[in-house]
């Protein structure tokens, strides 16, 4: 909280392409991501995630390869001071390969090959944990429409987006829930960013599938009651979506985000229909017109 407004553009407390991060700087913690490695190597990309690993293999080999170079001629058919040959003899011991070429020639080569042997296998065990780890955390495949509207549904303005599961499975237990993010200055002059919960027309489902609309009518009670896109724009506000549920295939409870700041939140629009019905009475679902909206008459 703070008694001086921010005046100046704010960008979106949900990042749409990083899905697990939130679009804030964090300033004056003594936290950084190399005090919890295992989360890190956990929310790393992929590739970033394997340059890791193997900038992690390559170091690892390199101290040894000095580590056997510091010996002198402790290697059997390795050249007295390449440090080629003392590297890749450390990548054969580490993986275990024994190629038989090379082998260690005195005590210290032998001692130095037994520690590496057991880092070897404590790497792979690790290695093998954290790929293990990535492939089964849960992850969901929903899709969100790019805009919000709010148009006329029973006669009263009604916010309105959809959402859709990409998976050809069932979310069991969905629940999503819509907050109300922006900028509020107090009776007292101080300044904050405050969080309204948004009351939803239905806000779970015992099995998603397909599509889900969500809604929120505007009503007195309602945190949009009375606001204009023109006060949504000044106070930078944003929708904050969050969806739960419980995946089917793999019977874990997975996460969903989505944001829409002002300018995605449109008025005096309707979402094309994207269900089509074939000849033969089958449903269609049209995933190409899922954004897809259109003008109807002035109700905001």
């Amino acid at each position: 909280m703070s008694k001086t407004p921010r005046m100046f553009p704010r960008a979106r407390m949900v990042n749409r392409n990083k899905q697990r991060q939130f679009d804030i700087i964090i300033k004056g913690s003594s936290h950084s991501h190399w005090q919890d490695p295992y989360h890190l190597l956990l929310t790393l990309n992929w590739f970033w995630f394997f340059v890791a690993i193997s900038v992690f293999y390559i170091i690892i080999n390199t101290l040894f390869a000095f580590l056997y170079l510091a010996g002198g001629d402790c290697l059997e058919n390795a050249r007295p001071g390449s440090f080629a040959d003392a590297f890749f003899f450390s990548v054969q011991t580490m993986a275990s390969i024994g190629y038989g070429v090379m082998s260690p020639r005195t005590d210290y080569a032998n001692f130095i090959v037994t520690i590496e042997a057991l880092v070897g296998l404590m790497a792979l065990a690790m290695s093998t944990g954290l790929m293990f780890a990535r492939f089964s955390l849960p992850t969901a495949k929903v899709l969100f429409s790019n805009v919000a509207i709010i148009t006329s549904y029973n006669g009263a303005p009604t916010l309105i987006f959809r959402t859709a599961n990409k998976r050809r499975n069932r979310i069991l237990e969905a629940q999503v829930q819509v907050s109300l993010l922006r900028d509020e200055v107090t009776k007292e002059g101080d300044f904050m960013r405050r969080f309204y919960d948004l009351k939803l027309v239905r806000s779970q489902t015992p099995i998603f599938a397909l599509t889900w609309t969500i809604m929120h009518q505007i009503d007195e009670s309602s945190p949009l009651y009375d606001v204009t896109h023109e006060s949504l724009v000044e106070t930078h506000s944003e929708l904050v979506v969050i969806l739960t549920g419980l995946d089917e295939t793999v019977s874990q409870t997975i996460h969903a985000r989505h944001s829409y700041v002002a300018s995605e939140i449109l008025s005096n629009r309707r979402f094309v229909d994207i269900f089509l019905r074939k000849p033969n009475g089958r449903w269609v679902i049209d995933y190409n017109r899922f954004h897809d909206v259109e003008f109807i008459d002035k109700i905001w």
